[in-house]
């Protein structure tokens, strides 16, 4: 008699345990973090697709944690690449306030989804939109007041989580894993150079000598500056007094320019708005720079490399005012407009005017899409 049970089919083994999978999930994109990061960075680029902007910014919190969790537990036999001071200074707040790192988690998930909850609350009408516009900002600004005070009044830094770090594991680990499209160099190709030679009682192994030709650069890499001796949380100086008060206005001022958007918001072409808020950025970058010559020494040639670096960032960030509110209705949207209408029809740059089209339409009925803090 003919048995009428289907044959069993048997699902590979992999796709039954779920932890197994994380793990090979896990496993490649550590070994392939390069490789991530950029289709992480052409995924950002798609902004005008809202929901998988937000879920790849999402993701890449993910990445950036599991690869700095991968690393700490590589052994210290392993050379690491000097870290930045931005990935100095971070990591020690990090581990040392937990508080610190859930506050600063929360600040970066609210930024990366925050266009995303404006879309949502515009479709049930401008008040609505408008009040979690000004709830989000409210939110952001708390986050930053509490880092602020955490950080022991030191200015913010941007952003406030450490950055994704390369993996420091020889490339001939990697070979041997294999890359990320199957291809595999022969070991008949690496470079007799790469070779390092470990010692037998301690485990470290000695670096591998450079090519003679590159000598020079060699020693320059390995020369230390005053900021890689100093610890990390003096790479930026405490603020007080007029220091702190403009730090304060910085953290404050994408509230109250929502707040005063919100009165004016049946007035796009109004320079109101846009005059309080540029107004507090320009004024609170000033009285930053009068409080760093004052009060450090040798002014602003005396700051760390992370407070210039900050410093140049927010400088930066500036130019998006051309990009909001008054001055975009008034200045800058009739001269992009002229722009697309010349490149339509010319091969190439009619990608370049439909790119701009695309963005048109969020410059032009979001808040967020200009928003840099």
């Amino acid at each position: 008699m003919v048995s009428s049970q289907r044959p069993e089919t048997r699902l590979p083994a992999a796709l039954t345990q779920p932890t197994k999978l994380v793990g090979m999930y896990e496993e490649f994109v550590t070994k392939n973090s390069s490789s991530v990061s950029q289709v992480e960075s052409a995924l950002r680029s798609l902004t005008y697709i809202i929901p998988v902007h937000s879920g790849v910014q999402l993701l890449s919190l993910y990445h950036d944690s599991l690869v700095a969790r991968v690393i700490s537990r590589l052994p210290l036999t392993i050379p690491r690449p000097p870290p930045t001071p931005h990935a100095r200074y971070t990591k020690y707040w990090i581990s040392s306030s937990s508080l610190y790192h859930r506050v600063a988690l929360a600040l970066q998930m609210i930024k990366y989804t925050e266009l995303l909850w404006e879309m949502v609350a515009r479709r049930r009408g401008e008040k609505i939109r408008w009040r979690v516009v000004v709830l989000i900002e409210g939110l952001k600004a708390l986050c930053r007041l509490i880092l602020l005070r955490l950080t022991n009044s030191r200015p913010l830094v941007n952003p406030p989580l450490p950055e994704r770090e390369v993996d420091p594991r020889p490339a001939e680990d990697e070979d041997e894993a294999g890359d990320w499209n199957g291809m595999e160099t022969p070991k008949s190709e690496k470079s007799d150079s790469d070779a390092s030679w470990t010692m037998p009682r301690t485990g470290f192994s000695m670096p591998s000598l450079p090519d003679a030709s590159d000598v020079s650069n060699y020693l320059i890499s390995k020369v230390l500056t005053a900021d890689d001796v100093k610890p990390p949380k003096t790479l930026l100086h405490r603020v007080n007094g007029m220091g702190q008060l403009a730090e304060v206005m910085f953290i404050l001022r994408p509230l109250i320019y929502a707040l005063a958007l919100q009165k004016w918001s049946g007035k796009k072409k109004s320079w109101t708005p846009w005059l309080i808020g540029f107004g507090m950025e320009y004024g609170c970058r000033q009285l930053a720079k009068k409080d760093f010559r004052t009060r450090v020494a040798g002014g602003l040639r005396g700051l760390t490399g992370l407070e210039r670096e900050e410093l140049k960032k927010r400088g930066w960030s500036m130019g998006w005012w051309t990009m909001r509110g008054a001055f975009y209705e008034n200045v800058t949207k009739s001269w992009l407009q002229g722009m697309t209408r010349r490149l339509k029809g010319k091969p190439l740059l009619d990608l370049v005017g439909g790119v701009i089209d695309d963005y048109e339409y969020l410059w032009d009925n979001y808040y967020f899409s200009t928003a840099t803090l």
